[in-house]
């Protein structure tokens, strides 16, 4: 299928796609766009790195090209919970705005707020917004919502990890409505089925049920590893596997400050990211690691979700995900668009309830890497029948890691 066959599609959109290489759509892009060209509300789950942002954005901004201007206000509104997952909708969404002659805006925590008032002056056709940083504005009087005629709640999921839900409640209430409501997220929790009988009518269903799965291009592996001897771990991690660019996560914000000190110290060059960052430092660190500037990034959370960069390789656990929804997430960093990817999970003796978890909802065990004096970390769940292991190709070309370069 391309996208020359959705019906209603604006085939400016269509053709703006081509230029980029973009003519089949995702899985979630087929199942998302017919109903929400209909103008149908729609709740669609969908793991990161599908495809979702086009999958609410093009049908969106058709809609908008077949109405008239309004100089009141945004028409549609895509809230997200972080602000580089801000930033990426914005560059998705305003080369494709700008072929239909709409324009965007986006507005997010962390910086000054004077840029942002000035562009909201301008009434954009399309605003991108951070929750928080929305209701600053709407409270100086910056922005009004009741011309909005097509919301989106990107990564409802995450707004609902990260304590928006009263924020992004107060929202939605500001908007008309008979507005349509679009919300994509990777999961399905109690509490989004609750705000989606309250805000949404009678909303169509897409991805139906979201299961703990990860691409056949990523191979992935467990390590086992003693605590203390993480780092030294790693550091022959990076010398003999063939990492071109790894992100490595880590439990918290001052666990990701330790180990990107403790890179340097060993001279691999390591970029760090973290909630506690301001925005500059922030994109900084996410621009030299896109370009290839430094090959590491030390990340939390904050870079698991939303974020497309292309080209990672590996992506290593430093710290086990205390979910299997988390461990995805984390995954889903490397084999984008179809490439291949190492995904590499740290675990200590320890870690059994998180490895159980995570092993449970893949539906196989992670197949160990064997070194002299690994300590023995048990699976306490096996697969009732002898599912293969994780991984689906053979191993990788052996090569000379980040160390063994500098």
């Amino acid at each position: 299928m391309t996208f020359e066959r959705f019906e209603g599609l604006d085939s400016r959109l269509v053709r703006a796609l081509a230029a980029q290489g973009i003519d089949t759509p995702t899985p979630i892009q087929e199942l998302a766009i017919p109903p929400a060209l209909e103008g149908r509300d729609l709740i669609a789950t969908a793991q990161t790195g599908t495809g979702k942002t086009l999958a609410y954005l093009l049908p969106s901004l058709t809609r908008l090209a077949a109405e008239p201007p309004n100089a009141s206000g945004p028409r549609l509104l895509v809230l997200t919970p972080t602000r580089e997952l801000a930033l990426q909708v914005e560059s998705v969404a305003r080369p494709l705005a700008d072929t239909l002659r709409l324009t965007v805006t986006v507005v997010y925590g962390g910086v000054g707020m004077n840029a942002q008032t000035k562009a909201l002056q301008s009434s954009p056709s399309v605003l991108i917004a951070t929750p928080g940083r929305l209701l600053d504005h709407m409270g100086r009087g910056h922005v009004r919502l009741d011309r909005v005629r097509i919301l989106c709640l990107d990564e409802a999921d995450r707004m609902l990890d990260m304590g928006f839900l009263p924020d992004v409640k107060r929202i939605l209430g500001k908007t008309p409505a008979d507005r349509q409501t679009l919300m994509f997220s990777a999961t399905f929790a109690q509490e989004l089925q609750r705000l989606s009988a309250s805000f949404m009518r009678d909303p169509a269903r897409v991805g139906a049920e979201f299961t703990a799965r990860t691409v056949d291009t990523v191979r992935q592996r467990l390590l086992p590893v003693r605590e203390e001897e993480k780092l030294q771990r790693l550091l022959h991690l990076l010398a003999t596997e063939p990492v071109d660019s790894a992100i490595i996560f880590t439990r918290t914000k001052a666990r990701t400050d330790r180990l990107g000190a403790a890179l340097k110290r060993h001279r691999i060059t390591a970029a760090v990211i973290h909630g506690d960052l301001d925005q500059r430092q922030r994109v900084r660190a996410l621009e030299r690691f896109r370009t290839g500037k430094v090959p590491i990034l030390v990340a939390t959370d904050v870079a698991a979700r939303g974020l497309d960069i292309d080209g990672v390789s590996h992506v290593i656990n430093y710290d086990i995900p205390p979910t299997a929804d988390d461990y995805v997430h984390r995954v889903g960093r490397t084999a984008r668009a179809n490439r291949d990817g190492d995904a590499i999970t740290f675990a200590t003796p320890a870690d059994l309830v998180q490895l159980e978890t995570i092993e449970r909802a893949l539906g196989y065990n992670l197949p160990r890497i064997e070194y002299e004096g690994a300590p023995t970390v048990l699976s306490l769940w096996r697969p009732p029948d002898a599912a293969r292991p994780g991984t689906s190709r053979g191993g990788r070309r052996a090569g000379r890691g980040l160390l063994r370069r500098r």
